[in-house]
């Protein structure tokens, strides 16, 4: 299939095209189980091959993709074709950043592969803490396992032919309650990862039972509290919420092509310029952030990008002042030429789609924020007079620039001169993304950093769901709008 693929990189070259690329997925498989309230609701299994071929001609890209690999020239003449119709209305002819040409193996770390791991035994788990969960006040208890593994050959016409083999492994547990009115209550367990292993092995059962117990306790609790007050407070987010906050105020908002403008139609813009590179105060000198793809445990690691370009840490915001972009190799010729000056030195590594059907675009690998100085969470609600720790996502609302937002929470704790007094419930917080970002006030130290995954990312049009992850640390930020 290599050199058949080879053939017809070769072969559409002569034809006039600049650059083509071939991703060929001999496999991509998925398995997903769900249990709710004891009974194993869903058990899915797919597995899916095929090709997708980029051709670029006369400035302009043309694509095709299919499963039936019977045919391979028809497949690229089919790219290539679409790319000559597309050359005829561009309007900014496509330029790619240069990038070596490589020939390289990447493998995600991963001792057990959960695809060998017998359907019983993740039904066993699965059935194991369903029962933990079953307790006193709980009305609906669910957990969830999720895997993934693929195999991606790249090659290019630049001399470049890279092999991957990914595999990912996700998992949830949640259980939910309802109040004196009716209204429905959860909390939620999704581990953090640590180390460098990506398979089965991260389903650690001790590390479940022991926030089994802890999340009935404290749905529980949210049931009989009481509402959270609407004022201004300083607001301690742990990195179960945080890794939201960073997501989708800093990760979108820093995609390249949405600060050119190429998301407007779906999945919104940003309110950053290219005048704001170099310039623009993004958040308090507490705040540094990156874009690391390097990170071994989490899916935002990939090795190399779907350009062939190898995988990167890419300084987002330093120290408070924004400096780089979530990019690849086409949007920072694009913005450089747009710009008339040079922001970007090169492609940051990020272009990705989520399989072989779809294009490439800019998606964020691992949006993390530096750990800081200012100790562990207990330090930070010991610092704090009048404030309000907050975990784990239940609704979110954003500016369709990223230039604000509304997020919810499961739970909330009180904070009263240094010391937490009661929790709350429905707590909510908002704010104006700049504004936000530079009332940071207290950054936690490395104790209080972890990698929280994303397994849905959506993004794109046709829509793409992609898989990444945030090293995040507890936050705090100051006269925060609360409980509205």
């Amino acid at each position: 299939m290599l050199d058949k693929i080879k053939q017809q990189i070769e072969r559409i070259k002569g034809l006039g095209a600049t650059y083509v690329d071939t991703r060929w997925y001999p496999f991509e498989e998925a398995n997903y189980l769900l249990m709710w309230n004891g009974n194993l609701k869903s058990a899915t299994s797919a597995r899916e091959s095929g090709v997708g071929i980029r051709v670029l001609y006369k400035g302009a890209w043309g694509f095709s993709a299919s499963s039936d690999l019977s045919d391979l020239a028809a497949l690229f003449d089919k790219a290539f074709d679409n790319a000559r119709v597309a050359a005829e209305r561009v309007t900014f002819p496509v330029r790619l950043a240069e990038k070596d040409a490589i020939q390289a193996k990447f493998e995600s770390p991963c001792a057990i592969n959960p695809f060998d791991v017998p359907l019983a035994d993740k039904v066993a788990f699965l059935k194991d803490m369903d029962e933990q969960l079953n307790q006193e006040g709980v009305f609906q208890r669910v957990c969830d396992l999720a895997f993934v593994r693929k195999q991606i050959v790249f090659v290019d016409s630049e001399g470049s032919q890279i092999e991957k083999l990914i595999t990912e492994v996700f998992s949830t547990m949640q259980v939910s309650g309802l109040d004196d009115q009716g209204a429905t209550y959860e909390r939620t367990f999704r581990p953090p990862r640590s180390g460098d292993s990506r398979g089965w092995e991260t389903i650690d059962k001790k590390l479940f039972s022991e926030n089994a117990e802890r999340i009935v306790k404290e749905m529980n609790q949210v049931r009989a509290a009481d509402e959270c007050p609407k004022e201004d407070r300083s607001v301690i987010l742990l990195p179960n919420i945080m890794y939201l906050q960073t997501h989708e105020t800093i990760g979108h908002a820093l995609e390249l092509d949405r600060i050119l403008g190429y998301e407007l139609a779906f999945a919104g813009g940003s309110f950053v310029t290219l005048d704001d590179f170099g310039k623009l105060r993004y958040g308090s000198p507490r705040l540094t952030a990156r874009a690391d793809a390097t990170l071994p445990n989490s899916p935002g690691s990939f090795g190399y990008d779907d350009d062939g370009v190898p995988a990167q840490n890419t300084l987002l915001i330093d120290k408070g002042i924004l400096v780089g972009a979530i990019t690849g190799r086409q949007m920072v010729e694009e913005a450089n030429a747009k710009a008339k000056r040079q922001i970007f030195k090169g492609s940051g590594g990020a272009n990705r789609a989520t399989s072989f059907y779809r294009v490439p675009i800019e998606r964020m690998t691992n949006i993390n924020i530096d750990p800081g100085q200012d100790g562990s969470l207990e330090d930070i609600v010991r610092n704090t007079e009048k404030g309000i720790v907050m975990d784990s996502e239940r609704s979110w609302s954003i500016g369709s620039n990223r230039e604000q937002f509304h997020f919810g929470t499961e739970i909330g704790w009180l904070v009263e001169d240094g010391k937490i007094t009661k929790v709350v419930k429905n707590p909510t917080y908002k704010g104006a993304t700049v504004k936000f970002w530079n009332s940071l006030s207290a950054v936690g130290d490395q104790s209080t950093w972890q990698v929280k995954y994303v397994d849905n990312c959506g993004k794109g049009q046709p829509n793409q769901s992609m898989q990444l992850g945030h090293g995040v640390p507890v936050c705090r930020f100051d006269n925060v709008r609360i409980g509205e």
